[in-house]
């Protein structure tokens, strides 16, 4: 595959700041995700909360993930009127967002985390309005302290489901977050300790006749011991696809840089510097800092919500491109409405970020 620098240089945006896909580096990663599952015979959920976009989406889908994660009931809404028809909600639904998730139960398979018999309730009595079934799923803390029952609730919230009509008790969720971005020796460290605790727990819910028709958690970060263990039955990965700085900085993942952000040099009035068209609105600041691709060796700074200092320029005058690499993929997304997708030679085609206003 030619260096990434080669290929930027014959992309010409439309517009800037511009979110580019190379194609073919995103096809690689989504191959490479997609095999390493299907070897452990583990199922591929794809996280969509990073890139929000139904057309990424089914082409996942299309190459062997049996449907998507979301975050929000938005994005559940916008991926099932984008054509997805198995979608999981893996984070706590609000009490106005049940009737919303059972009325799309009546168009694809709606799944959610449940993480009280208060939300099970909720759950039910809107599948039961709408006529429908949800699958619900135990949501089971690994220690991150942002949702989820302690292992130990598990069972008692598993039955409590069990009992309720318009459910589908279809599993646990353990999602190690706080593990994904750790330094190697210590991720797979945290990661047994962890693995070895849900292990037996799903060894108490078969023994109290509660055995979880799906194990699903895991990420980019630790998508190879989740798929060693031997626990997980389902992973939900998400930046694999596109990569960012952070994940990339962590050195031991087989996946490769794939989203880039053009922007446009505005001002070269300065020796120490250009001025791009890309600032806090463009990219966004959490997370490790935005590295630049070209000009090479420079460094970016943010200089306020529309514009972004290259220094050195490297090279780079007033109307040139420069192209950089965000540093957190999920909130960089959300500030743009669509992703350009480029091919080798430079031609682009449009991709909608549609569910990025989604709640």
């Amino acid at each position: 595959m030619q260096p990434h620098s080669d290929v930027l240089a014959r992309i010409k945006p439309p517009i800037t700041p511009a979110l580019v896909i190379r194609r073919a580096t995103l096809m690689a990663n989504l191959a490479a995700m997609q095999a390493a599952c299907d070897a452990q015979g583990v199922r591929l959920r794809a996280h969509g909360k990073m890139h929000k976009c139904s057309t990424l989406g089914r082409l996942q889908i299309a190459g062997g993930a049996v449907g998507l994660c979301c975050q929000t009931v938005g994005e559940a809404e916008a991926f099932v009127h984008g054509g997805i028809n198995d979608v999981l909600v893996t984070a706590p639904v609000p009490p106005w967002g049940w009737l919303r998730l059972a009325a799309l139960a009546r168009l694809a398979r709606v799944g959610a985390v449940i993480d009280s018999a208060v939300q099970a309730h909720h759950a039910s009595m809107a599948a039961l309005a709408a006529g429908a079934v949800l699958d619900a799923y135990v949501d089971v803390d690994p220690g991150m302290g942002r949702a989820g029952v302690p292992p130990e609730g598990a069972g008692a919230l598993a039955q409590v489901i069990t009992g309720l009509r318009g459910l589908r008790y279809a599993g646990v969720q353990a999602y190690c977050g706080h593990h994904q971005h750790l330094l190697p020796a210590e991720r797979a460290a945290k990661h047994a300790a962890w693995t070895q605790r849900l292990r037996a727990l799903v060894g108490e819910l078969r023994d109290a006749g509660l055995a979880p028709p799906q194990v699903t958690g895991g990420g980019t970060g630790t998508a190879a011991l989740d798929l060693a263990a031997g626990v997980y039955s389902e992973i939900q990965p998400g930046s694999y696809a596109v990569m960012d700085v952070e994940y990339g900085d962590l050195g031991d993942l087989p996946f490769a840089p794939a989203l880039f952000l053009a922007a446009s040099v505005v001002s070269a009035r300065h020796a120490s510097h250009v001025t791009c068209d890309a600032g806090h609105k463009a990219l966004h600041p959490n997370g490790p800092a935005q590295r630049v691709v070209l000009p090479a060796a420079s460094q970016y700074r943010p200089m306020g919500d529309e514009h972004g200092a290259i220094l050195p320029p490297g090279g780079a005058g007033e109307g040139d491109l420069v192209w950089l690499q965000p540093g957190h993929v999920d909130p960089t997304v959300a500030l743009h409405d669509a992703f350009f997708v480029a091919d080798e030679d430079g031609a682009l085609e449009r991709w909608p970020i549609d569910a990025r206003r989604s709640s």
